[in-house]
Protein backbone atom coordinates (compact mmCIF):
# COMPACT_ATOMS: atom_id res chain seq x y z
CA UNK A 1 0.00 0.00 0.00
CA UNK A 2 0.75 3.59 -0.86
CA UNK A 3 1.17 6.26 2.46
CA UNK A 4 -1.49 7.41 1.35
CA UNK A 5 -3.85 4.17 0.94
CA UNK A 6 -2.78 3.12 4.31
CA UNK A 7 -3.90 6.53 5.93
CA UNK A 8 -7.70 5.81 4.38
CA UNK A 9 -7.69 2.40 6.00
CA UNK A 10 -6.50 3.66 9.07
CA UNK A 11 -9.43 6.39 9.33
CA UNK A 12 -11.97 3.66 7.92
CA UNK A 13 -10.61 1.11 10.28
CA UNK A 14 -11.10 3.95 12.94
CA UNK A 15 -14.57 5.16 11.84
CA UNK A 16 -15.90 1.54 11.85
CA UNK A 17 -14.73 1.05 15.47
CA UNK A 18 -16.55 3.71 16.76
CA UNK A 19 -19.91 2.62 14.92
CA UNK A 20 -19.16 -0.56 16.59
CA UNK A 21 -18.92 0.90 20.20
CA UNK A 22 -21.67 3.06 19.56
CA UNK A 23 -23.67 0.00 18.41
CA UNK A 24 -22.65 -1.67 21.56
CA UNK A 25 -23.06 1.09 23.78
CA UNK A 26 -27.22 1.14 22.22
CA UNK A 27 -27.34 -2.42 22.48
CA UNK A 28 -27.15 -2.49 26.14
CA UNK A 29 -29.22 0.40 26.81
CA UNK A 30 -31.78 -1.49 25.00
CA UNK A 31 -31.16 -4.33 26.86
CA UNK A 32 -31.89 -2.76 30.29
CA UNK A 33 -35.18 -1.48 28.87
CA UNK A 34 -36.92 -4.81 27.23
CA UNK A 35 -36.01 -3.78 23.87
CA UNK A 36 -36.71 -0.21 24.29
CA UNK A 37 -34.53 2.80 23.58
CA UNK A 38 -33.47 5.16 27.01
CA UNK A 39 -35.38 8.42 26.82
CA UNK A 40 -32.93 10.99 27.10
CA UNK A 41 -33.54 12.00 31.14
CA UNK A 42 -32.97 8.28 31.46
CA UNK A 43 -29.67 8.29 29.74
CA UNK A 44 -28.39 11.51 31.84
CA UNK A 45 -29.34 9.25 34.68
CA UNK A 46 -27.14 6.51 33.27
CA UNK A 47 -23.87 8.74 32.84
CA UNK A 48 -24.49 10.10 36.50
CA UNK A 49 -24.78 6.30 37.88
CA UNK A 50 -21.64 5.33 35.65
CA UNK A 51 -19.35 8.35 36.94
CA UNK A 52 -20.51 8.24 40.72
CA UNK A 53 -19.28 4.55 40.17
CA UNK A 54 -16.09 5.51 38.36
CA UNK A 55 -15.75 8.36 41.22
CA UNK A 56 -16.29 5.72 43.77
CA UNK A 57 -13.41 3.08 42.54
CA UNK A 58 -10.98 5.92 42.24
CA UNK A 59 -11.36 7.04 45.69
CA UNK A 60 -11.00 3.37 46.90
CA UNK A 61 -7.96 2.75 44.76
CA UNK A 62 -6.64 5.89 45.87
CA UNK A 63 -7.53 4.60 49.63
CA UNK A 64 -5.52 1.47 48.89
CA UNK A 65 -2.42 3.38 46.53
CA UNK A 66 -2.06 5.31 50.21
CA UNK A 67 -2.45 2.37 52.55
CA UNK A 68 0.24 0.66 50.37
CA UNK A 69 2.41 3.83 50.15
CA UNK A 70 2.01 4.33 54.20
CA UNK A 71 3.12 0.50 54.71
CA UNK A 72 6.13 1.12 52.62
CA UNK A 73 7.56 3.87 55.18
CA UNK A 74 6.46 1.68 57.59
CA UNK A 75 8.60 -1.13 56.22
CA UNK A 76 11.47 1.43 55.29
CA UNK A 77 11.42 3.30 58.79
CA UNK A 78 11.59 -0.24 60.53
CA UNK A 79 14.68 -1.30 58.34
CA UNK A 80 16.40 1.94 58.90
CA UNK A 81 15.90 1.71 62.43
CA UNK A 82 17.08 -2.27 62.37
CA UNK A 83 20.14 -1.14 60.98
CA UNK A 84 20.85 1.62 63.40
CA UNK A 85 19.70 -0.73 65.86
CA UNK A 86 23.00 -3.48 64.93
CA UNK A 87 25.37 -0.66 64.88
CA UNK A 88 24.92 0.31 68.10
CA UNK A 89 24.75 -3.23 69.39
CA UNK A 90 27.90 -4.10 67.28
CA UNK A 91 29.63 -0.34 68.77
CA UNK A 92 28.51 -1.92 72.25
CA UNK A 93 30.67 -4.94 72.00
CA UNK A 94 33.34 -3.59 70.35
CA UNK A 95 37.01 -4.34 72.39
CA UNK A 96 38.68 -1.00 72.92
CA UNK A 97 41.79 -2.19 74.41
CA UNK A 98 44.56 -0.09 73.64
CA UNK A 99 42.74 2.45 71.45
CA UNK A 100 43.20 5.51 71.96
CA UNK A 101 39.81 6.95 73.91
CA UNK A 102 40.01 10.42 73.26
CA UNK A 103 39.96 9.57 69.28
CA UNK A 104 37.09 7.00 69.72
CA UNK A 105 35.12 9.58 71.86
CA UNK A 106 35.13 11.74 68.83
CA UNK A 107 34.54 8.85 66.14
CA UNK A 108 31.65 7.72 68.34
CA UNK A 109 30.21 11.28 68.76
CA UNK A 110 30.64 12.18 65.08
CA UNK A 111 29.04 9.09 63.90
CA UNK A 112 26.02 9.19 66.65
CA UNK A 113 23.11 6.84 66.26
CA UNK A 114 23.89 6.51 62.33
CA UNK A 115 24.07 2.91 61.00
CA UNK A 116 27.66 3.51 60.12
CA UNK A 117 31.10 2.03 60.88
CA UNK A 118 34.66 4.36 61.33
CA UNK A 119 38.39 3.33 61.34
CA UNK A 120 40.98 6.28 62.13
CA UNK A 121 44.85 5.26 61.94
CA UNK A 122 48.29 7.21 61.41
CA UNK A 123 49.03 6.94 57.87
CA UNK A 124 52.10 7.30 58.48
CA UNK A 125 53.07 4.61 60.78
CA UNK A 126 49.80 2.21 60.50
CA UNK A 127 49.02 2.63 63.94
CA UNK A 128 45.13 2.01 64.36
CA UNK A 129 43.72 4.63 66.93
CA UNK A 130 40.11 3.24 66.96
CA UNK A 131 37.91 0.89 65.17
CA UNK A 132 34.14 1.88 65.73
CA UNK A 133 31.60 -1.09 64.99
CA UNK A 134 34.29 -3.30 64.69
CA UNK A 135 32.51 -5.76 62.95
CA UNK A 136 31.15 -3.90 59.62
CA UNK A 137 34.60 -2.49 59.61
CA UNK A 138 36.86 -6.02 59.52
CA UNK A 139 34.39 -8.34 58.74
CA UNK A 140 31.91 -7.15 56.25
CA UNK A 141 32.71 -6.12 52.67
CA UNK A 142 31.27 -3.37 51.44
CA UNK A 143 30.79 -2.03 47.65
CA UNK A 144 33.24 0.64 46.85
CA UNK A 145 31.11 2.75 44.78
CA UNK A 146 33.22 5.82 43.66
CA UNK A 147 35.89 5.59 45.90
CA UNK A 148 37.02 2.92 43.13
CA UNK A 149 38.47 5.78 41.43
CA UNK A 150 41.48 6.09 43.58
CA UNK A 151 42.55 2.67 41.71
CA UNK A 152 41.15 3.99 37.84
CA UNK A 153 42.83 7.23 38.85
CA UNK A 154 46.23 5.53 39.92
CA UNK A 155 45.94 3.26 36.69
CA UNK A 156 45.12 5.30 34.60
CA UNK A 157 48.14 7.78 35.06
CA UNK A 158 50.74 4.96 35.19
CA UNK A 159 49.38 3.44 32.30
CA UNK A 160 49.45 7.27 30.67
CA UNK A 161 46.00 6.79 29.87
CA UNK A 162 45.62 10.31 31.27
CA UNK A 163 47.77 12.94 29.05
CA UNK A 164 50.11 15.27 30.31
CA UNK A 165 47.47 17.80 30.31
CA UNK A 166 45.50 15.80 32.75
CA UNK A 167 42.68 16.06 30.40
CA UNK A 168 40.14 13.28 28.81
CA UNK A 169 37.40 13.81 26.92
CA UNK A 170 34.12 12.39 28.82
CA UNK A 171 32.09 9.50 27.39
CA UNK A 172 29.25 11.95 26.17
CA UNK A 173 31.39 14.36 24.15
CA UNK A 174 29.70 17.23 24.96
CA UNK A 175 32.98 18.59 26.91
CA UNK A 176 36.30 17.49 28.26
CA UNK A 177 37.22 17.47 32.20
CA UNK A 178 41.02 17.72 34.00
CA UNK A 179 41.74 14.82 36.22
CA UNK A 180 41.13 17.20 39.47
CA UNK A 181 38.10 18.26 38.50
CA UNK A 182 37.06 14.45 37.35
CA UNK A 183 38.61 13.52 41.06
CA UNK A 184 36.80 16.41 43.00
CA UNK A 185 33.00 16.07 41.48
CA UNK A 186 33.09 12.75 40.92
CA UNK A 187 32.50 12.51 37.25
CA UNK A 188 31.55 8.90 35.86
CA UNK A 189 32.32 9.66 32.69
CA UNK A 190 35.72 10.43 32.56
CA UNK A 191 36.61 7.52 34.92
CA UNK A 192 34.75 5.01 32.71
CA UNK A 193 36.34 6.35 29.74
CA UNK A 194 40.14 5.99 31.48
CA UNK A 195 38.94 2.56 32.88
CA UNK A 196 38.01 1.51 28.92
CA UNK A 197 40.77 2.35 27.92
CA UNK A 198 43.34 0.88 30.76
CA UNK A 199 41.36 -2.76 29.93
CA UNK A 200 40.50 -5.11 32.91
CA UNK A 201 43.20 -7.04 32.98
CA UNK A 202 45.51 -4.01 33.93
CA UNK A 203 42.86 -2.26 36.67
CA UNK A 204 42.98 -5.54 38.54
CA UNK A 205 46.91 -5.77 39.46
CA UNK A 206 46.43 -2.54 40.13
CA UNK A 207 44.01 -3.71 42.92
CA UNK A 208 45.85 -6.20 44.06
CA UNK A 209 48.55 -3.75 44.01
CA UNK A 210 46.60 -1.55 46.31
CA UNK A 211 45.94 -4.27 48.58
CA UNK A 212 42.45 -4.91 47.57
CA UNK A 213 41.12 -8.91 47.87
CA UNK A 214 43.22 -9.72 50.83
CA UNK A 215 43.83 -8.89 54.33
CA UNK A 216 45.68 -5.78 55.57
CA UNK A 217 46.67 -8.26 58.36
CA UNK A 218 45.50 -6.28 61.44
CA UNK A 219 46.02 -7.79 65.01
CA UNK A 220 42.13 -8.46 64.81
CA UNK A 221 40.32 -11.75 64.48
CA UNK A 222 38.26 -12.71 61.67
CA UNK A 223 39.25 -10.01 59.15
CA UNK A 224 37.58 -10.30 55.61
CA UNK A 225 40.11 -10.40 52.81
CA UNK A 226 36.91 -8.16 50.66
CA UNK A 227 36.65 -9.46 47.03
CA UNK A 228 37.88 -8.51 42.95
CA UNK A 229 35.94 -9.19 40.45
CA UNK A 230 37.05 -12.18 38.39
CA UNK A 231 36.12 -11.38 34.56
CA UNK A 232 34.34 -8.85 33.25
CA UNK A 233 34.30 -7.08 29.18
CA UNK A 234 32.36 -4.27 27.09
CA UNK A 235 30.93 -1.72 29.44
CA UNK A 236 31.20 -3.17 32.52
CA UNK A 237 34.44 -2.74 32.81
CA UNK A 238 33.85 0.86 32.12
CA UNK A 239 31.19 1.02 34.95
CA UNK A 240 33.06 -0.93 37.37
CA UNK A 241 35.69 1.89 37.10
CA UNK A 242 33.25 4.29 38.05
CA UNK A 243 30.76 2.76 40.25
CA UNK A 244 33.10 -0.17 41.75
CA UNK A 245 30.42 -3.20 40.59
CA UNK A 246 31.54 -6.74 41.92
CA UNK A 247 34.36 -5.49 44.47
CA UNK A 248 33.76 -5.74 47.73
CA UNK A 249 36.09 -3.58 50.25
CA UNK A 250 36.58 -3.13 54.04
CA UNK A 251 36.65 0.46 55.43
CA UNK A 252 40.32 -0.96 56.75
CA UNK A 253 41.91 -1.54 53.35
CA UNK A 254 40.41 1.80 51.90
CA UNK A 255 42.06 3.03 54.95
CA UNK A 256 45.46 1.66 53.92
CA UNK A 257 44.90 2.38 50.61
CA UNK A 258 44.41 6.20 51.36
CA UNK A 259 47.31 6.40 53.39
CA UNK A 260 49.49 4.89 51.10
CA UNK A 261 48.22 7.88 48.92
CA UNK A 262 49.24 10.24 51.65
CA UNK A 263 53.15 8.96 53.00
CA UNK A 264 53.98 8.38 49.50
CA UNK A 265 53.35 4.55 48.21
CA UNK A 266 53.80 2.55 51.22
CA UNK A 267 51.09 0.14 52.05
CA UNK A 268 51.21 -0.49 55.72
CA UNK A 269 50.44 -3.34 57.80
CA UNK A 270 47.50 -1.46 59.85
CA UNK A 271 48.32 -2.42 63.90
CA UNK A 272 46.44 -1.54 67.02
CA UNK A 273 49.00 -2.06 69.92
CA UNK A 274 47.27 -3.86 72.71
CA UNK A 275 49.59 -3.64 76.01
CA UNK A 276 51.56 -0.59 77.29
CA UNK A 277 54.80 -2.93 76.17
CA UNK A 278 53.62 -3.17 72.76
CA UNK A 279 53.04 0.83 72.13
CA UNK A 280 56.57 1.07 73.63
CA UNK A 281 57.92 -1.31 71.17
CA UNK A 282 55.60 0.05 68.17
CA UNK A 283 57.35 -0.34 64.71
CA UNK A 284 56.20 0.48 61.32
CA UNK A 285 55.64 -2.79 58.84
CA UNK A 286 55.36 -1.66 55.22
CA UNK A 287 53.73 -4.36 53.84
CA UNK A 288 55.06 -3.45 50.18
CA UNK A 289 56.45 -0.44 48.64
CA UNK A 290 53.77 0.28 45.70
CA UNK A 291 54.58 -0.41 42.09
CA UNK A 292 53.04 2.95 40.91
CA UNK A 293 55.21 5.92 40.50
CA UNK A 294 55.30 8.57 43.40
CA UNK A 295 54.68 11.09 40.21
CA UNK A 296 51.03 9.55 39.69
CA UNK A 297 49.80 9.77 43.27
CA UNK A 298 51.38 13.26 43.57
CA UNK A 299 49.20 13.99 40.39
CA UNK A 300 46.05 12.49 42.10
CA UNK A 301 46.27 14.51 45.27
CA UNK A 302 44.96 17.61 44.00
CA UNK A 303 41.78 16.33 42.65
CA UNK A 304 41.11 14.68 46.45
CA UNK A 305 41.31 18.13 48.01
CA UNK A 306 39.46 19.29 45.63
CA UNK A 307 36.76 17.44 46.60
CA UNK A 308 36.95 18.38 50.02
CA UNK A 309 37.40 22.37 49.17
CA UNK A 310 34.92 22.39 46.87
CA UNK A 311 33.68 19.35 45.43
CA UNK A 312 31.29 16.22 46.67
CA UNK A 313 33.15 16.17 49.86
CA UNK A 314 32.94 19.36 51.19
CA UNK A 315 30.74 18.54 53.92
CA UNK A 316 34.29 17.71 55.16
CA UNK A 317 36.00 21.06 55.20
CA UNK A 318 37.93 22.69 57.26
CA UNK A 319 39.22 25.58 57.22
CA UNK A 320 42.13 25.13 59.59
CA UNK A 321 43.82 21.99 57.12
CA UNK A 322 44.14 20.53 54.33
CA UNK A 323 41.69 17.70 53.56
CA UNK A 324 42.17 14.65 50.98
CA UNK A 325 39.12 12.37 50.43
CA UNK A 326 37.02 10.55 48.15
CA UNK A 327 33.26 10.39 48.34
CA UNK A 328 31.22 7.60 47.30
CA UNK A 329 27.60 6.82 46.93
CA UNK A 330 25.35 4.34 45.42
CA UNK A 331 23.27 1.37 45.97
CA UNK A 332 25.08 -1.39 47.71
CA UNK A 333 24.58 -5.49 46.99
CA UNK A 334 21.89 -5.49 49.90
CA UNK A 335 19.93 -2.96 47.34
CA UNK A 336 19.77 -0.24 50.11
CA UNK A 337 21.76 3.38 49.86
CA UNK A 338 26.12 3.12 50.83
CA UNK A 339 27.68 6.09 51.54
CA UNK A 340 31.55 6.00 52.07
CA UNK A 341 34.05 9.18 52.70
CA UNK A 342 37.95 7.82 52.51
CA UNK A 343 40.77 10.76 53.30
CA UNK A 344 43.91 11.67 54.81
CA UNK A 345 44.66 15.12 56.57
CA UNK A 346 46.77 17.49 56.87
CA UNK A 347 47.85 17.05 53.52
CA UNK A 348 51.51 18.17 53.80
CA UNK A 349 52.43 16.53 57.83
CA UNK A 350 49.70 13.32 57.48
CA UNK A 351 48.29 12.91 60.97
CA UNK A 352 45.34 11.16 60.77
CA UNK A 353 43.49 9.00 58.03
CA UNK A 354 39.79 8.58 58.23
CA UNK A 355 37.33 6.34 56.52
CA UNK A 356 33.36 6.45 56.72
CA UNK A 357 30.79 4.18 55.64
CA UNK A 358 27.06 4.61 56.19
CA UNK A 359 24.54 2.18 55.32
CA UNK A 360 20.28 3.83 53.91
CA UNK A 361 19.31 7.26 54.64
CA UNK A 362 22.78 8.41 56.35
CA UNK A 363 24.70 7.24 53.79
CA UNK A 364 23.16 9.35 51.25
CA UNK A 365 24.17 13.31 51.12
CA UNK A 366 27.86 12.48 51.99
CA UNK A 367 27.02 13.05 55.64
CA UNK A 368 30.16 9.88 55.80
CA UNK A 369 31.99 13.02 54.73
CA UNK A 370 30.20 15.32 57.41
CA UNK A 371 31.12 12.55 59.91
CA UNK A 372 34.68 12.74 58.86
CA UNK A 373 34.74 16.16 59.17
CA UNK A 374 33.43 16.22 62.76
CA UNK A 375 36.03 13.74 63.77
Amino acid sequence: LTAKEARVDKRRDSKSSARELRAAKKERETDKRGGRGLSKRERILEARRFAEQRRRELAEARRRAEIARQAAIARARAIEQARRDEAMANIAKDDTTGEDLEVRRAAVAALGHRAGTVVVMDPKSGRVYTVVNQDWALRKGFKPCSTIKLMTGLAGLTEKVIDPVQTVAVSDRRYAIDLTDAMAYSNNGYFQNVGGRVGFERLITYAHELGLGERTGINHANESPGRVPLFKTGFAVNRMCSHGDDFEVTPLQLATLVSAIGNGGNLLVPHLPRTPQEDAQFQRIVRRKLNIPQEAMQRLIPGMIGSVNYGSGKKAFDPLQTIAGKTGTCIGSDRSWLGLFTSYAPVQNPQLAIVVIAKGSDGRSHIPAYIAGQI
